[in-house]
């Protein structure tokens, strides 16, 4: 009998054109010193945040992280419940309050502002948990209007805590997958059962700076100028990058709980293609670096999550006539084979890859004509009966 799945994961090649998906604090590309050469680097909280929109679209059912939880509250109540202004913000800070997460007064023109609140630490909560919120706070709408204005973290809130802290630790999909970080209060904290790692080229790369001008169309219409009325300077790279992520079966049955197995195998094939086909969209509207993945390599394992990255240790070489890409799916397909040789191949109860190479890679598995039909297979064995797929 097979041992139950407990990784799915999920390796891709990826051909970026002319682009800066991921800046740092100055403005510039990220990087990384691996195998003693700089490469392009997309941070892995760049990558989620384009995966968790993309799935949140797939499965209809949105999360909402903010420190202006109360304020969302609040908006809701004036826009669509037609409360008065002051009373709907007072109810917001009074939800802050409640919630036990500490919180500073916002400032505005050097005023500080009653009853506007920004936490000190993010929310992550679904987004029916801002009309469940108002809820709490339509039932005690008697008390709010009675009540002074929350001047401090420490004043108390005419609002029941447990029904604050409970919505706040309701969950839904994406929270599952992604987990949640919340210590201030009791119980919220999810172990996520996804890990996302730093996407980076398979190569060498060099940092473009791109200098552009913008012309001032009056100033050219009347012909007295030769000047621009905007000058800048940009960064931006290009290459072939190996990104990689695996799916914790086991975590993410529990987050679910252990019977719910169809919900579980739905989450994990929406994460696949929105890992997939997600891009990080900065720079979006200059650069248009809209490519699909080359290469899909997905493996089910009852045994431990495995990276590919250090086949890329050894900076890949550019082909003679050009390119990295054929060398990296070559690189990724025979250190694959070397490693499953090294470590026995007795942990793995899947192995498959798709992808637009006509070669074959048999060091990846069996080759499948489509993306849905390697997501199928690799669901199949994940989820299979005989070990459960999430179980331990």
């Amino acid at each position: 009998m097979k041992p139950p799945a407990r990784f799915l994961c999920v390796h891709a090649l990826q051909t970026v054109p002319f682009a800066n998906l991921n800046r740092d604090d100055t403005n510039s590309v990220k990087t990384v010193q691996y195998g003693g050469v700089l490469r392009t680097r997309v941070s892995s909280q760049c990558w989620k945040r384009a995966v968790r929109t993309d799935l949140q679209q797939r499965i209809a059912d949105s999360a909402l992280r903010t420190r202006r939880i109360g304020e969302r509250v609040a908006c809701l109540l004036t826009k669509e419940r037609d409360w008065p202004e002051d009373l709907a913000a007072r109810a917001g800070a009074h939800l802050a309050a409640a919630s036990g997460i500490k919180f500073e007064l916002e400032e505005k023109d050097k005023q500080v502002q009653a009853n506007k609140v920004i936490g000190n630490a993010l929310v992550y909560v679904p987004q029916t948990a801002v009309a469940e919120l108002a809820d709490v706070a339509a039932e005690h709408r008697a008390e709010l209007e009675k009540a002074k204005d929350i001047k401090k973290s420490s004043d108390k809130s005419v609002l029941p805590k447990d029904k604050v802290t409970a919505i706040l630790r309701t969950r839904n999909g994406a929270i599952n997958l992604f987990g949640r970080m919340l210590a201030e209060v009791d119980d919220a904290g999810v172990d996520g059962a996804v890990q996302v790692a730093h996407a980076m080229t398979t190569h060498p790369t060099d940092i473009e700076i791109d200098y552009f001008s913008a012309v001032d169309d009056v100033t050219d219409d009347w012909n007295d100028s030769t000047g621009s009325g905007h000058m800048g300077h940009a960064e931006f790279s290009a290459g072939t990058f190996y990104r990689y992520a695996t799916i914790d079966l086991k975590e993410l049955a529990d987050n679910l709980g252990a019977a719910d197995a169809a919900s579980a195998r739905e989450l994990a094939e929406a994460f696949l293609h929105s890992f997939i086909r997600s891009l990080p969209q900065a720079k979006k509207n200059s650069t248009a670096p809209n490519t699909v993945p080359d290469l899909i390599h997905l493996t089910v394992r009852a045994d431990r999550p495995l990276s590919l990255a250090a086949a890329f240790e050894k900076p890949v070489r550019m082909a003679a006539d050009g390119g990295y890409a054929a060398a990296s799916r070559d690189t990724l397909a025979q250190y694959a084979d070397a490693v499953n040789t090294f470590m026995g191949d007795d942990g793995i109860l899947l192995a498959g890859w798709t992808g637009l190479d006509a070669k074959d890679h048999p060091g990846l598995g069996d080759r499948r004509p489509s993306l849905n039909q390697l997501v199928t297979a690799a669901l199949t064995a994940a989820f299979a009966p005989s070990g459960s797929g999430a179980a331990a």
